[in-house]
């Protein structure tokens, strides 16, 4: 017998908006805390981001991607912050509407722009609105850390410099650990491979984080490995509006006399879990089906937050848009495009 299985839409998190700070003319700071009953889903690591659902009319409603620029080594309130763009309908319906007191529906924070210890020293780069990710990575680093940091930060002028006085103040409250280089496109120019190799060359040992438009992401990964940099230690936040809703129900599609059912075992924070997995449906699905929580944000496969380790079998991905040819290499599959080839799988997301 086939059945099919819909789950209701999903419902996020509640994050109740405490304050909103404006940073410059067009990004504001949301700060945010947990709503009553969420208080334990909000653990997050330095680099990772929100989904937050935007209300629309639109067919499959609509949902967008916003960085954390709050440390979780801090006793802060997270912070998220919101750069206005032409066009942009979830930034212009936060900055136009979102006020101290409102309830945002929110998915658990993830991501994988993540450093895997503080202590290393960073080469952090960041271009205009990107710098939130990487502003909680060199506050973090800062405060558990022990290494050195140096921030290169490009904007069109000063007036668009956001976080400016508190990256003042950092380098004053740690003098010989962070320098923050910015480069003003009205005062410099458009930064040219040349000018990115000579600002990068000092520090070619140490880890970098990127994350800002994709041209100029792409621009300083090419100055850093053509510099020798070693692509593992190069690590890229890159991000694009939401074509479906997270938020929205899954289906999943039963045949209970199929032969071709799979089977895969699932270890996530420190239990294992063997679930049925029919080859119709895709891998996050199934687990989020099960009750296994799995992470995810996007569900299209263009943001690595579902990101897990395949330790045994095949699978096939519908799309990949984040996972470079050395992480598939590697075992690391998107649980949101999965679909099984083995009869028998195991994944992790524990190491």
């Amino acid at each position: 017998m086939t059945s099919t299985l819909s789950a209701p839409r999903i419902t996020g998190l509640q994050a109740r908006v405490v304050e909103v700070i404006r940073e410059t003319s067009d990004a504001h700071t949301l700060i945010l805390e947990p709503g009553e009953g969420f208080e334990e889903n909000f653990n997050y690591k330095p680099g990772q981001f929100l989904t937050l659902r935007i209300p629309s009319d639109w067919e499959g409603g609509a949902a967008r991607c916003y960085s954390l620029c709050s440390s979780p080594q801090q006793d802060e309130k997270l912070k998220i912050t919101i750069k206005r763009t032409r066009d942009g309908y979830g930034s212009n319906w936060i900055c136009d509407n979102v006020q101290a007191g409102h309830l945002l529906e929110v998915l658990k924070p993830a991501g994988t722009f993540v450093p895997s210890s503080l202590d290393s020293d960073f080469l952090l780069f960041a271009g205009g609105s990107g710098v939130t990710p990487v502003m909680s990575i060199l506050k973090s680093a800062l405060i558990a850390g022990s290494g050195l940091v140096t921030m290169i930060y490009a904007n069109r002028d000063e007036q668009n410099v956001i976080f400016k006085d508190e990256l003042i103040a950092l380098t004053k409250e740690y003098p010989g650990r962070v320098n923050v280089i910015h480069w003003l496109e009205s005062v410099q120019g458009i930064p040219d491979r040349a000018s990115l190799t000579a600002l990068a060359s000092p520090y070619l040992d140490r880890e970098a984080f990127i994350c800002g438009p994709g041209p100029f992401m792409d621009a300083i990964e090419q100055v850093l490995l053509g510099a020798g940099m070693p692509h593992e230690r190069i690590h890229i936040e890159r991000f694009s509006s939401l074509t479906t809703d997270p938020f929205a129900p899954i289906d999943i599609e039963v045949d209970e006399n199929a032969t071709d059912n799979k089977v895969v075992e699932v270890q996530i924070n420190g239990e294992t879990s063997t679930v049925l997995w029919p080859p119709k449906n895709k891998l996050l699905e199934v687990l989020l089906n099960a009750g296994i929580d799995a992470p995810f944000s996007c569900r299209e496969g263009s943001c690595s937050a579902c990101t897990c380790i395949l330790v045994e079998g095949e699978v096939t991905l519908d799309r990949n848009e984040v996972l470079e040819p050395e992480d598939l290499e590697d075992g690391y599959i998107l649980a949101c495009q999965a679909r099984p080839v083995s009869d028998k799988l195991k994944i992790t997301y524990d190491e």
